[in-house]
Order: C-alpha cells, then structure tokens, then sequence
C-alpha cells in the first residue's frame, strides 16, 4: 500500500543513517519531497519570526531559486542584473564570510572562464559580463537559465562547505557562528542537472568528498532523476557496504496511479538494480500511447538503448540502432545534447520526430531484447 509524501518524508526522518540516497524520475515529487521534510523537520509557527527559529534544515531545490530574480531593465534594457532576495544565508556568506571569490570560481569551473559574476557593495545584485577574447567584452547580459542555476548551486555548496567546516569543530563556544548548533539535515534535490557529464561526474565527487569530510551529526539526504550522478555518489560513498539488506540507505521513489508514494530500498547502483530499463520503458511506452513525446523522452530513449547496447556488450549504442543509423543517431543526439548549459536552445519535437522516437522505441522492444529471464538484469 502506498504512502503519502508526508508519510515518506517522516521515513526518512526516523533512520539514523549519515546519507540517504535516491533516485527518482522527474515529475515523480522529488522537490515536493524535500519540502515536506523540510515542514516535518522546521515546521513554521504562527508569529514566530524566521531568523528567531533554530536552523533545523538546510535544503537546495528549485524553490532554492525563487531567492534570486531578474532585473531585465525593460525601459532601457541595458542594465541587467540578479538579484538576491535579502536572506542570511547569503549575507553570512558574502558578507561576513567573504566567499564571493569561491562562489565566481565554482561558476566559472563548470560553466565558462570568460563569464564573470560582478556583485555589488551590498551584496544583492550581480552583473554578468562575457569577455571576447580580445581586451572588449561584453557588460550586463542576461546569461540562461542552467548557467543561473549552477550560479545558485555554487552559492549554497559555498553554505553548506562553511557550515561543515564551523560543525567540524566540536566545542560549539570555539565556533565562528552558532547560527548552526541545532542543524540535524542538508537536503540536497538534483543539483545542476544541467552540467555535461564531466563537471556532473566531477560535482557528485565533490559532494561525496564534503559528506565524508564531515563530522558533525548532520545527515545528508540526497535526490537525484540522473543515473550517472546517482552511481557516482553511491561508489564514491561507498554506499555498497552500508546498503545491506534491511539496512538500505538508497532508495527508489514512484509514484502509483492513485496519488501514493512508494520508496523501495535498492541494492547496488542504478546498473544493477531498479529494473532500470523496465522503468525507462514503460515512460516511454505511456508517452506513445497518449502521444504526449517531449524533450526529455529522447534522452529517456538513448538512456535504454546505451543500458541495452552495455547488457548485450555492443561496443556503442549506435549498433542497435535500424538501418540508416547515423540519420537516426543524429536526430538523437539532437535532443540529448550536454553541450549547453541552456535548457532553451532545443525547441520541442515537431510530429515527424515524434514518429521517430516511437520508431526508434518500437525497433528496440521488437527485437526481443528483453525477455522474461533478463528482466531486472538489463
């Protein structure tokens, strides 16, 4: 029987493991997840003002996001800026903590070494401008959606760094700040999934590498619909050896058709456990048969052709591909591009691509890769 968001949330809360890892597909209720914990951990109290109650929880979602805005100047459109809601996270950051230095340089390592944030005195708006490559550049543009994203990734992983740093120190009276004594939780949802699959492979490393530097009790919990980033934080952390049965600290979310929640422990990273391709399928089987192909159903596809090629050991996916594979492995590629951090650059998929993913879709399930004895294994 499934189990409301709430009651998931609670879950998750009642174990005492340092990480808990899981992976979900989106759309399934990850963020919604990590704000009904949040209420679960720090629920608000009528009249209680926020910088009165004690840091319970410290979360990164997309409601993370909403603390920055744009200022696009509409009547001269020159003067572009973001802006930073005022908060005191970031003033502890920045102001107190002087860690805009950091956060521009994260930036710019995942994203490009020309780019270049500009905050101002106060530390509630940032510029951006493009150098050229020449002595000119370009002031005040407006830079896209992913690249903000990562821009506000950098500024809480500079939080939650500096959090861990002031924990690590046990004696709370030797602290820089004890605005931290009482957290218990970082809850991190799907961080920059937008990055390439270097600088992803890379952020999964770092994050690994700041939870085992930790030494306080806070525990991570940690949401992820990318695969590859899910396998790099299990191998990294080791999850295999605390990950023993009716001791799961990983983690498979979904969501039934009556509205209920299930989180299924799960042995072993997401290349041999979930039943993975079965997952993969029926998504992609659903969005055939309603017609309802989006974006991201391409990149679904690739995902089960790459997982089927890797089970049947073919040297590239490509080979399972129909006649005509570079016609077909273009118009994949199209739509499942790492290239850009922009999420605007791909438009969607007009009728005739659509009939090509359900072609493409309908060639792999024909060829009767998965039978009844592979199922789970693929």
């Amino acid at each position: 029987m499934g189990k409301t968001l709430t009651e998931i949330a609670q879950t998750l809360k009642d174990t005492d493991k340092k990480v808990q890892l899981i992976y979900a597909f989106n759309g399934v209720g990850k963020t919604r997840l990590s704000r009904e914990f949040k209420e679960l951990v720090a629920p608000k109290t009528e009249g209680e003002e926020e910088e009165e109650k004690p840091i319970k929880v410290l979360y990164y979602n997309a409601f993370t996001e909403d603390l920055f805005y744009w200022d696009n100047d509409l009547d001269e459109d020159t003067n572009r800026k973001l802006i930073i809601h005022p908060n005191s996270f970031t003033d502890w950051i920045f102001k107190d903590q002087g860690q805009e230095s950091n956060v521009i340089t994260h930036f710019q390592h995942y994203t490009n070494d020309k780019l270049t944030p500009s905050f101002n005195e106060d530390f509630n708006e940032i510029t951006f401008s493009l150098e050229r490559g020449d002595d000119n550049k370009i002031d005040n543009i407006k830079i896209s959606k992913g690249e903000e994203s990562c821009l506000i990734w950098c500024v809480f992983f500079s939080l939650i760094k500096l959090v861990v740093d002031t924990l690590n120190e046990s004696e709370p009276a030797n602290r820089d700040t004890n605005q931290f004594d009482e957290l218990e939780y970082i809850f991190i949802d799907d961080p920059v999934s937008s990055l390439d699959e270097n600088h992803l492979i890379e952020l999964a490393v770092n994050i690994a590498e700041l939870i085992k530097y930790s030494q306080s009790e806070v525990k991570f919990i940690i949401t992820t619909h990318n695969p590859l980033f899910y396998n790099v934080l299990y191998n990294e952390l080791e999850l295999k050896k605390k990950n023993k049965k009716g001791n799961e600290c990983c983690y498979l979310l979904n969501k039934d058709n009556d509205g209920t929640y299930k989180l299924d422990g799960k042995l072993g990273d997401s290349n041999k456990s979930f039943s993975y391709h079965l997952h993969l399928m029926q998504i992609l089987q659903d969005a055939v048969d309603n017609n309802s192909i989006e974006k991201y159903h391409f990149m679904l596809l690739r995902n089960l052709y790459e997982k089927t090629a890797n089970f049947l050991d073919y040297p590239q996916w490509s080979d399972l591909l129909p006649d005509d594979k570079k016609t077909y492995y273009n118009r994949i590629i199209q739509f499942t591009s790492h290239s850009t951090l922009s999420n605007e650059a791909i438009p969607e998929p007009m009728v005739h691509e659509k009939n090509t993913l359900k072609l493409l879709f309908k060639h792999l399930v024909d060829t009767n890769y998965y039978t009844e004895e592979q199922n789970g294994t693929v």
